[in-house]
């Protein structure tokens, strides 16, 4: 039995509320990665740590949300699994909205010593469990409904709202920064961003309110709750009828599901290493005078900007591509080509010129999209309706442990070690080739109907 495909009018809400959610989410997410390279290592860790020790504990506190995404992923998708996919994007939208302002609250490391930088780990840690939450909400909200041949497109929507909040986190800084000192902006201005994150609870609202559980959910949870029934009379045993297993379906997920799991990790390898080194990265290399460039500030911000704002509509386009051309190969392609990219992607970054920086950036980012336009689509495909938010998300954030969140790091590492990118171009192209085992082990078998009956 298929389940019923939403009208054109109905996906376009779907995808326009799942692009929203996933935009602020991750402009919260990404203004906390801003701040990091930007603000965090003079506010919150003595002033007499040099400023590259300061800037690689900075990216630390910065690691510790990708750190909490795989366990946002088991608390959110266990939820998410049992009681929706819309109850748990909700809750995941109300954590992200208010541990993000909490950050904008926190007094600096002058004002309260060690407890600052500790606080600052303990709500980078909450941003962390809810975006582990958010993309398998916000995916599945469209990718569940969306009709067979156009879930990559419709998919891709959610996949916008990465480089949507990089634009809205750079927009932000780079508004409050233009209209006040360099002074008033470290004391209070880069606060004001933070403190609008209470926005996402008036869209956890909304969700909550306005939008529909997905058919596959319900038909999933409908047949559930009918075997249970039968279980206890007795009737499934006599007609031959699996009763369900009462595991966790985060255990359900790494029972019937480990190799999709680990794959989808190994697949989003790169997409993490090369888009946080394109973005997080660059822009302390870019604008530090003791281990980089020494550039303005806005230099980078608006680079960055640009680039996400080119990246953002070509999401759908590559989404749409693999509707057409598999996922596989719009993958891979995207993953030699970012490997390929990462040793021309410094050279032209250290040209200082502020096109061709631009023009690093935005070929990175562009690339990487390649790869994320149609990996909800691909995640969403890989798994049973019963645990899809588990292992969709579980492959999704343990990847983004291993890619996004050691990137900065390591790449900060690569450079006060060896004095030169080379290293970090070598880094990039390494994580390009798990990317390319993964997908081509995980092969790709697009499937019709995502009901439980359908697979």
């Amino acid at each position: 039995m298929n389940a019923a495909v939403p009208s054109t009018k109905s996906m376009g809400k779907l995808a326009l509320t799942s692009l929203a959610g996933a935009s602020i989410e991750w402009f919260d997410f990404y203004l906390y990665g801003a701040a990091a390279a930007l603000v965090f290592p003079t506010l919150y860790f003595p002033k007499t740590m040099p400023a590259a020790i300061a800037l690689l504990a900075s990216f630390s506190t910065v690691a510790v949300g990708f750190l909490a995404r795989p366990v946002g992923a088991i608390l959110f998708g266990h939820f998410g699994d049992r009681a929706g996919r819309k109850a748990a994007l909700t809750a995941a939208l109300v954590l992200m909205g208010v541990s993000s302002a909490l950050v904008g609250c926190l007094p600096s490391y002058a004002s309260i010593g060690v407890a600052a930088p500790t606080l600052l780990v303990v709500l980078r840690f909450m941003q962390g469990l809810a975006i582990g939450g958010q993309w398998g909400g916000a995916m599945l909200l469209v990718v569940e409904s969306a009709p067979p041949e156009k879930r990559g497109f419709y998919g891709s929507f959610a996949q916008v709202g990465a480089p949507a909040g990089v634009v809205l986190a750079n927009l932000a800084f780079l508004v409050v920064g233009a209209t006040m000192s360099h002074e008033a902006f470290l004391t209070w201005g880069w606060r004001i961003p933070f403190l609008l994150s209470l926005g996402l609870v008036a869209l956890a609202w909304y969700v909550h309110r306005r939008v529909e559980e997905t058919e596959a959910f319900r038909q999933m949870k409908a047949e559930r709750e009918d075997s249970i029934q039968r279980a206890a009379s007795g009737t499934a045993q006599r007609e031959g009828v699996e009763a369900p297993s009462g595991r966790s379906p985060i255990i359900d997920a790494f029972v019937t599901h480990p190799k999709q799991i680990f794959l989808a990790a190994g697949a989003f390898i790169a997409v993490q290493v090369s888009f946080y080194i394109a973005i997080t990265f660059v822009m302390a290399y870019g604008t530090s005078k003791e281990i980089g460039l020494g550039l303005p500030q806005s230099t980078l911000l608006t680079a960055v900007m640009i680039s996400s704002g080119v990246m953002a509509p070509t999401l759908i386009w590559f989404g749409k591509l693999s509707d057409q051309f598999g996922r596989r190969r719009v993958f891979v392609t995207g993953a030699v080509l970012t490997g390929l990219w990462a040793f021309a992607f410094f050279p032209l970054i250290e040209t200082r010129s502020p096109v061709l920086i631009t023009l690093a950036i935005m070929t990175a980012v562009t690339l990487n999209g390649l790869m994320y336009g149609p990996q909800a689509a691909l995640f969403g495909e890989m798994f049973r309706t019963r645990v899809r938010y588990s292992g969709a998300s579980l492959g999704y954030q343990i990847g983004s442990m291993f890619g996004g969140g050691l990137a900065p790091v390591a790449a900060m590492e690569i450079l006060r070690r060896t004095h030169s990118t080379f290293g970090i171009s070598l880094y990039m192209a390494g994580a390009s080739i798990v990317t390319i085992v993964s997908m081509m082990l995980l092969g790709d078998k697009r499937v019709g109907d995502l009901s439980e009956a359908g697979r």
